[in-house]
């Protein structure tokens, strides 16, 4: 798989605007999707990154608007607190090794992120999601823009 690039501080890596492509495959029918456009993450005064993702998802063939907000805390020793835009806890993010791998429950599902930094402008996130009602894997390719 080739090397990953260690970030001491998960928050200055991940500032600024992110192209974002993204696959979606449900195991177990077959189905796939896929989702294409931007993320900001945006410096708050309060302290940490406000992620906003937009875009369009495309499943089945039909393509919708897509978006979503996330907070990024600051973490102790360079790493993050990542949590839903309502303030619930999402996961912990620790890149200084390059990669990182955090759960996340949600009612009966378990989904599993794996977190890894190719090189400055581009970094991805592979999301694997099993539980009685899902069986998906999700892959984010992020890509820093200009």
């Amino acid at each position: 798989m080739g090397e990953f690039r260690p970030v001491p501080d998960v928050l200055a890596y991940l500032a600024g605007r992110w192209r974002v492509t993204r696959s979606v495959r449900d195991l177990a029918s077959g189905a796939e999707g896929g989702f294409t456009g931007s993320t900001l993450f945006e410096a708050q005064e309060t302290g940490g990154l406000l992620h906003h993702e937009s875009g369009t998802f495309v499943w089945q063939g039909v393509a919708r608007p897509a978006e979503r907000t996330l907070r990024f805390l600051p973490g102790p020793g360079g790493t993050a607190e990542v949590r839903f835009a309502d303030g619930r806890p999402f996961h912990d993010l620790d890149l200084s090794s390059g990669r990182h791998v955090a759960d996340h429950p949600c009612a009966a599902d378990l989904y599993r992120g794996e977190f890894t930094v190719r090189d400055r402008d581009h970094w991805r996130t592979v999301w694997r999601v099993r539980g009685p009602a899902k069986d998906l894997v999700l892959r984010t390719d992020y890509a820093r823009e200009g």
